[in-house]
């Protein structure tokens, strides 16, 4: 971690944020590298093994968090091994489902079995739990509002010259 006296009392936060985070996403790592998959995988074979609907690659990408090529690109790979299959809906030609096989099925059973760094907050009382929880929600809504400012839509230039 980056030295405390050169770091406003904004910063002092993110950097142990941060190294709270990578030290627990590491533990998480080694953890699931037991069971061969790695932490995007075991996120969309959670969120396809529970959720009650069909999802497309773009449901998942905002259920993660993550790009939508980048989930797109990682569904193919896990399609190569085995783990998902994809379908054409019958309705929507251009959307694609995603759906668990029965190694997929496998793989995720076996890597709910391994949880000790997903349960790295058992550590914590209720209250603490609670309280960092609604901190995590306020600092993900601001993260959130920071991404729109700063990453333009596709259309930002449009919009533009329509009003000026």
């Amino acid at each position: 971690m980056t030295s405390s006296r050169y770091l406003t009392d904004d910063e002092k936060p993110w950097e142990n944020l941060y190294s709270t985070f990578y030290t627990l996403q590491r533990a998480r790592e080694i953890e699931l590298a037991k069971v061969g998959l790695s932490i995007p995988q075991a996120g969309i074979l959670h969120f396809l093994a529970t959720s009650k609907e069909a999802l497309t690659p773009m449901k998942l990408s905002r259920l993660m968090g993550r790009q939508p090529h980048t989930i797109g690109a990682l569904v193919v790979r896990m399609e190569a091994q085995g783990l998902v299959q994809t379908t054409h809906d019958l309705k929507r030609k251009n959307w694609v489902r995603v759906s668990l096989t029965k190694k997929g099925q496998q793989a995720y059973n076996l890597q709910m079995t391994h949880r000790k760094a997903r349960n790295a907050t058992s550590c914590l009382s209720d209250a603490e739990r609670d309280h960092l929880n609604s901190i995590c929600k306020k600092l993900r809504a601001r993260g959130t509002g920071l991404i729109r400012e700063m990453q333009p839509t596709p259309y930002t230039d449009l919009i533009s010259d329509l009003l000026f």
